[in-house]
Formats: structure tokens, C-alpha cells, sequence
């Protein structure tokens, strides 16, 4: 096709607001302005790694399928072409092994697997892990003599990595944390963010169809890992089976599932990982395990694995809409396809990879997953409701046709490049996805192999719509709203108010029609709340067959959705087949979706209440970095004696204070924020006491218990005998050298010591409670005869309404999780979209 014809569906509005500034913000780099000077840098960067011969040719198509309906994912329209050592690619699966410093299994060690995780949010990527390999609570570790701490406790350290941790273009990472069904520690995990925790996180469950058939026979499951339980668990009734695994607990399947269910409907999460599925349906099941999927789902991946993602506007094709004379032009969408699939490919050669292991993985399958995005407003566009009959048939022609095609034009890049290096013939068209594929692309692919490994995926797609797609509707997504008003910061410090329209209902006024009175809009202007649950996954259902990866879909439905409506619906998810799912209701834990217009004062009034009888936890707020101004700290020499004789060293405990709501009373208290050993005295025998030390910090700063993290650390123990540190006092008043069973235990109690002094643990090492903490502070003020000692970490005042999560645009407390990407639904702001 010319370069330079333009599709159908193109209209003359001038662009949203909302569209620039998004653009500028996040994508548009040095002079770069508009659409095109992005879309132009990006095409020249994409067709760098043709051909020197035939880069000038595909710098214009290029150009073109952009131009026309191709979006390149966040990652490549705001790194591409640029002097940067970030990556174009948006999200990785990393493994995480049980050893906490050694390699298990082929996977790394815990604290290798954090280094590499950071690594890669630092050059722009999300991650997602299985943390299933590490051992549960309470089982043994032998090495140590102690007991594990289990993987929910490993997963707040990755948590405040990700906290400290600002991606390249100034993205915050996005991370999926996923656990086995069958884990020991599964309880904890579903419950692990019901109080707020682990807000860097996604959590999924991965079932497999053993546990889900339980499930369906109301039969018993067991709980397993390979790792030796306590001798306390043993005692309980923990056995090891035939098979090497240890049984931890047998309960009712049923019972689990119900937990799983409440905790979705009441926290949207868990989400929910079909792992038998995405196995059996993996188009590489000869060579890889998948584990994990990145943080918004639509890739399932295995270790190493990554997405590279790019979609395409389905708007751009429909032919005269809102008339009787609507089409859809699928010739047109062909060809975009075409060009999109070698893009795509060529991200893989243009990338800076954050590890040279995920770039082994990628060069090995050249993994890429092109999906649409647009499809609610589309269907809006043709005079379709999304749950109708018609409006899935349509979905399903669209995702038929992509896949049609992609495949083709990725065996004529391999009959042109090469086939991906794990190509296997025979293997590969005999997978279950492969031979759904039509005779003629089987053909195809027989003759010429295959360039990539995957080629489909359907993504949120947040920002680059907004950015780039006029706020079409996201991925696979119906509207969530048609309109709404953002709140924009203005340099002066004042505010202004401006829409926020969807791309289908701003076509519909701009061609004239009335749109003052959403009831008396046509039948099609369906939105993502006046559908059931059910009507949203049957639209899954009907696509996941034609996508060879996954696609991400969030279930929204209202805040009086019936919980009897609801609870059945992953079970539903499995029986259809689908690789996953995730659910979002607004309730008092959530915090509201996006309110209507003609909300009541009442109904303020009653959400203010409930939000202000809900008391603060300050012992486990979070922070994302340290505040500007003084914190006091305590430096404490410490003297101890090991085999080698006697150490010294330097420890430094810095303290928070951090305010909130506890009892309908605004309090304060303090709480120790850093923990560090002042510089000169890293000799390599006591490097790990720094890193003990930022661990800690990350810890004290995600809102993790220091109490249980000093205890576990005077638990540890090593073979080179004890250490002297400390006296023991006894009761005739008298004293005695104090012993313990490692180095790490000895530092440990010296920081117990430090915390018992300042008071905010008891002699025994136990947390003080909030209250007591409360009046400590009380007292200190009256001593220094002060009112604050002005570094206080503030929450929201007592007159604010927060209603989810801190926007870093407005400091609204209303982030909200809408079409699987975080959006404040007070200014706007669009977030992380995995």
C-alpha cells in the first residue's frame, strides 16, 4: 500500500486536552510536540535495524501503520530512538528461588532475584514473579537451625525495592507477585493486602485444573511443598508423600476457594492464573515451564520471559459511523497487522536489554504479542451494545482475522530472517493453539517456520490510548464513563476543570447528535457497570481462543453487586476455559470508582463516616522515600566477641514521625525509618551488616514489623560458635556476659537494645502498641516544651474524603485500579498499566 493513503475512520476533531498532556508528558522527548514527531522518531528507530538498503522503505511504512491505527506500546513510543539505556520492552517474569543468597533449581537466590528485579524497573520494565519456590512459614532451615520466614515476608522487601526504585522516564515500576493454590502458605498470601500492604504488587493465584476440579467435587486438597517442615509441623501432622513433597495441611478445597472469593469481592484481589491452561495452550510446551505472568496478566511468560506489545485502534477502520451504512473495513486492518508484526520483531533487535539472560530468552523465541485496542468504542461506533450476541461475534471476527494474519506475516519474516531458534517443526504444529490455525497459514508455517514463538496479546493499554487513540476505549475493555472532568494544576497554583470524553461519544456530539442526557442515548452506549459480570467474561471468552498469550480483562461491576452474582464467577472462568481473570468492585475498602454527577450529599456525607471510623494502621503506613528535613537519629558503638576476637562496630537507627486517624483522634508516634552502619567500616568481613541494614530499611519503610524482623534475625545461627555481646542482668541485681548464636543474632539484640532504649519496643523485644507509642511522643513534646519536632509524615487532613491510593499527579487520595490501569478519578492521572 502507498505510504501516504490514509485509512478510514479518521475524523477533523481537534485532539483532547488530555491527549496532549499526556503525550507531552510521558511520551514526547526534547522538541518533539505533537503525534507525529513521536510517531516519526519511533519509525526511525523501528526500521534502524533493516537492511541499511531498505531502512528509508520501512521508515515510511512504518510511519504509515502508526499513522493509521498501530500503537507500539508505552515503553517503545517513549524510549525508542532516543540515547538511553532503557529497554522498549514493557514487562518481564523473573524466578525467585527458596535459597536466600544461592542458586536453587536454576532459579537464583532471593536477594539475586531482587538485584535483578530492580535492575530491570530501573531501565523501564514491570516484573512478575512466582514466589512458590520459597518455603513456607515455619519450615526448616538447616543451614541456619531456624525457621523459614515464608514468601508474603520476602515479598514486602521486593515491595519496597519497587517503592525506591524510579523506572526510566520516571514510570513507577509495576510488579505481579503470584502463589501457587497448593502452597502452605496460601492463606497469608489472599490476605496479605487486605490491610493496605504490598502496594507496589498485583496478586494472583495460580490453580491448577487438579485444585479447581476439587473445587467442582467439593473434595479435599493439600497443601505441599518440597521443603522439610518444623519439628512443631511434623508434630501437627505434616507427612512427606511418595512423590518427595511434604503435606503441610489437607483442608476442603471449597473452603479456600470461598476465602479466595470474599477476598476478590471485597479487595479485587486475588486475581486468578489457570496454569493447567496456559501450559496446555502454550505454543512452546516442548521447551518451557510457564510460572508467572507480568503484572497485568496478559502475558503469561516463563522465566526471563518478556512482552513486547504494541496494539492496534480498531476505531480507524469503521466506515461511516453511527449511519445505517456502518462497516468495518477488515482489508484495511489487514494490512496494518502486516506491518505492525514486523515492527514488533524489530523492537527485539532495537532494545537494550536489563539482563543478559532476558535477552538470551528473547533472541531464543523472539516473543511479541500484538493485540487491539478501541473495541468498546467501536462497537459503539457500529450500533452494537458490547454484551450482545452481535457485539461477541464481532470481537471474535476481529480476533480471527488478527490472528490470521499476524501468523502469516510472521512465517514470511521467517522465510525472509529466519525462524526463531526453538522453532520445531513438528513440535510446534501440534500444540493445541496451532492447530486451531487454518490449513493455509499451517501450510505457511511448515514451509517457512515461524519468526516468532507468540505473536498475540491483548493489553490495558491506559496511557498510549489516551495518549495516542483520542481515549478510545481501553484493550478489550467497554467505556468505563463516556465523560468526566479533570482537574488540572495550573502554574499560578489555581486548578482547571476540563473534559475527559470518550473517543465514541465525542464523535457522536461532534457529528451533531444531542448527548446532553445519557438515558436518551442510542442502545449501543453501553458502559463497563451497566453489564454483569458474566456478560464481561463471556466477551473473554469468545476472544481467548484466537490469542496464542493472554489478554487482560478486569471485571467491573458496581459496589451493590450481589455478592450470590459473583462468587461463582472464576469457577465459570475455568469451565470456559479462560487462562485468567480479575474483578473490580468499589466498596469502603477500595474506595468509590469514578462518581456520578448526581451523587446526594447524603451520600458523601455517609462516606465521609465510614472512612473516618476506619482507623489508620502507622505501624505499617508506607513510604516511598525519605522526607525533606531533619530525622533524629541514635548512633550506638557496639563491641562484640566472635572466634576471631573482639569487633566493633558503629549502628545508626533514624526515626519517623508519622501522623493519622486512630479512634476518631488525630495522634502521632514515632517509628524507626533507616537503619545503616556509618561509612569506614566496611571490611569485607562485615559487608553484610550493610546490607542487613538497607534490607531492614526497606523493611521499616514498606511497613513490615521491625519487632519480627530483629527476632528472626537473633534466631539465626551459624557453626563458629557463639558470640559474646551484651550483659545479662540477673535478679540478685547482678551480671553476666550475654551469648548468642551467630554474628547476625548478636547484631540483631544491639539493635533491640537501641529500640527498647528509645522505647518503641519492650524489654522483651515486643512491639509497644499505638497507643502507648501515642504518649511517648505526648511526653517527649511537653519535655522539649514544642509542639512538633517538624518532620512529621502527615496523612490526609480529617475534612478530606480519601477514596483509594495517593495520586503523584494532584495528591488526591484517589487512585483507583479502572480497566486493569491505576487512574485518579479526581485529576485524571494515569498510572502504571504493568
Amino acid at each position: 500500500m502507498n505510504a501516504n493513503v490514509q485509512l478510514p475512520g479518521i475524523t477533523d476533531m481537534a485532539p483532547q486536552e488530555i491527549s496532549l498532556d499526556v503525550l507531552l508528558e510521558k511520551y514526547a522527548k526534547g522538541e518533539e510536540a505533537t503525534i507525529n514527531d513521536v510517531q516519526a522518531r519511533v519509525a526511525k528507530a523501528l526500521a534502524s535495524v533493516e537492511q541499511a538498503d531498505v531502512q528509508a522503505y520501512y521508515e515510511e511504512k512504518f510511519l504509515w501503520a502508526q499513522k493509521n491505527g498501530f500503537v507500539p506500546a508505552g515503553r517503545i513510543n517513549s524510549a525508542a530512538g532516543m540515547d538511553l539505556h532503557a529497554t522498549l520492552i514493557n514487562c518481564f517474569v523473573q524466578p525467585v528461588g527458596d535459597s536466600v543468597s544461592s542458586p536453587t533449581d536454576g532459579k537464583p537466590g532471593i536477594y539475586a532475584a531482587l538485584a535483578d528485579a530492580a535492575e530491570t524497573m530501573r531501565r523501564g520494565g514491570g516484573v512478575g514473579y512466582d514466589f512458590s519456590s520459597i518455603r513456607p512459614k515455619d519450615a526448616l532451615v538447616r543451614g541456619t537451625r531456624s525457621r523459614a520466614s515464608g514468601p508474603v515476608s520476602f515479598m514486602q522487601v521486593f515491595n519496597a525495592s519497587c517503592s525506591t526504585v524510579e523506572s526510566a522516564g520516571a514510570r513507577r515500576g509495576a510488579q505481579m507477585g503470584v502463589l501457587r493454590g497448593d502452597h502452605p502458605d496460601i492463606l497469608e498470601f489472599i490476605r496479605s493486602k487486605d490491610e493496605g500492604g504490598l502496594t507496589n504488587f498485583n496478586i494472583s493465584i495460580g490453580v491448577t485444573d487438579e485444585f479447581m476440579q476439587a473445587v467442582a467435587d467439593d473434595t479435599d486438597f493439600c497443601l505441599v511443598h518440597k521443603a522439610e517442615p518444623s519439628e512443631d509441623r511434623k508434630a501437627a501432622g505434616a507427612y512427606q508423600r511418595e512423590d518427595g513433597l511434604w503435606v503441610y495441611e489437607t483442608l476442603r478445597a471449597r473452603d479456600l476457594w470461598e476465602v479466595v472469593m470474599k477476598s476478590t469481592y471485597d479487595h479485587a484481589e486475588p486475581g486468578i492464573l489457570f496454569l493447567s491452561r496456559m501450559n496446555t495452550e502454550n505454543n512452546l510446551y516442548y521447551c518451557e515451564k510457564i510460572e508467572a505472568t507480568n503484572p497485568c496478566a496478559e502475558q503469561p511468560l516463563p522465566d526471563y520471559g518478556c512482552c513486547c506489545l504494541g496494539s492496534i485502534n480498531l476505531t480507524r477502520f469503521v466506515k461511516n459511523p453511527f449511519s445505517l451504512g456502518t462497516s468495518f473495513d477488515f482489508e484495511a486492518f489487514k494490512l496494518v497487522i502486516t506491518v505492525a508484526t514486523r515492527m514488533l520483531d524489530n523492537v527485539l533487535d532495537a532494545t537494550a536489554w536489563p539482563l543478559d539472560l532476558q535477552k538470551a530468552e528473547a533472541m531464543s523465541k523472539r516473543r511479541v504479542g500484538l493485540g487491539f485496542l478501541g473495541i468498546g468504542s467501536t462497537l459503539v461506533m457500529l450500533g452494537i451494545r458490547y454484551d450482545s450476541d452481535e457485539g461477541r461475534e464481532f470481537a471474535r471476527q476481529v480476533s480471527e482475522v488478527l490472528r490470521d494474519t499476524a501468523y502469516l506475516a510472521s512465517a514470511e519474516l521467517a522465510k525472509e530472517k529466519g525462524a526463531f531458534p526453538l522453532f520445531d517443526s513438528q513440535k510446534y504444529l501440534s500444540g493445541s493453539f496451532a492447530q486451531r490455525l487454518p490449513k493455509a497459514v499451517r501450510k505457511a508455517i511448515e514451509k517457512n517456520g515461524l519468526r516468532n514463538s507468540h505473536l498475540l496479546s491483548i493489553a490495558p493499554t491506559g496511557t498510549i490510548t489516551l495518549a495516542f487513540a483520542d481515549n478510545a476505549s481501553n484493550g478489550i475493555e467497554p467505556a468505563f464513563s463516556w465523560v468526566y472532568n479533570r482537574k488540572k494544576r495550573m502554574a499560578v497554583g489555581d486548578a482547571r476543570i476540563y473534559e475527559v470524553a470518550d473517543h465514541a461519544w465525542r464523535l457522536y456530539r461532534a457529528m451533531g447528535h444531542d448527548v446532553s442526557d445519557d438515558s436518551k442515548l442510542p442502545h449501543q452506549f453501553v458502559t463497563a457497570l451497566n453489564m454483569s459480570a458474566s456478560d464481561h467474561m463471556k466477551m473473554l471468552q469468545v476472544v481467548q481462543p484466537y490469542i496464542d498469550s493472554a489478554i487482560s480483562k478486569t471485571v467491573n461491576v458496581p459496589a451493590d453487586y450481589p455478592y450470590e452474582d459473583f462468587q461463582n464467577l472464576y469457577m465459570d472462568a475455568w469451565r470456559a476455559g479462560l487462562k485468567g481473570l480479575a474483578t473490580y468492585r468499589p466498596n469502603s475498602i477500595l474506595g468509590s470508582v469514578l462518581s456520578v454527577a448526581s451523587a446526594t450529599p447524603e451520600t458523601e456525607v455517609a462516606t465521609t463516616v465510614a472512612h473516618q471510623q476506619h482507623d489508620e494502621d502507622l505501624l505499617r503506613k508506607q513510604f516511598e522515600g525519605r522526607p525533606f528535613g531533619d530525622l533524629e537519629s541514635i548512633t550506638s558503638k557496639v563491641q562484640y566477641t566472635t572466634y576471631e576476637g573482639k569487633k566493633t562496630v558503629y549502628l545508626t537507627v533514624s526515626f519517623i514521625h508519622v501522623q493519622g486517624m486512630v479512634g476518631g483522634e488525630m495522634i502521632t508516634i514515632e517509628r524507626p525509618f533507616e537503619f545503616f552502619m556509618p561509612a569506614g567500616q566496611k571490611n569485607d568481613g562485615q559487608q553484610w551488616i550493610s546490607a542487613s541494614m538497607r534490607l531492614l530499611s526497606m523493611a521499616a519503610r514498606s511497613g513490615g514489623s521491625i519487632a519480627k524482623a530483629l527476632a528472626d534475625m537473633r534466631e539465626v545461627v551459624w557453626d563458629k560458635g557463639t558470640v559474646r555481646c551484651g550483659m545479662l542482668t540477673k535478679d540478685d541485681g547482678s551480671q553476666a556476659p550475654l551469648f548468642h548464636e551467630s554474628e547476625v543474632a548478636a547484631i540483631g539484640y544491639a539493635l533491640q537494645r537501641i529500640l527498647m532504649k528509645r522505647g518503641f519496643l519492650d524489654a522483651s523485644g515486643n512491639q509497644i502498641p499505638v497507643h502507648v507509642l501515642a504518649e511517648k511522643f505526648k511526653s517527649r513534646l511537653q519535655q522539649y516544651g514544642v509542639n512538633d519536632l517538624t518532620y512529621v509524615a502527615e496523612t490526609a487532613p480529617v475534612s478530606y474524603i480519601p477514596s483509594g491510593k495517593k495520586c503523584p499527579d494532584c495528591g488526591a487520595y484517589a487512585l483507583q485500579k479502572i480497566d486493569g490501569c491505576s487512574r485518579c478519578v479526581s485529576c485524571g492521572y494515569v498510572g502504571a498499566c504493568g
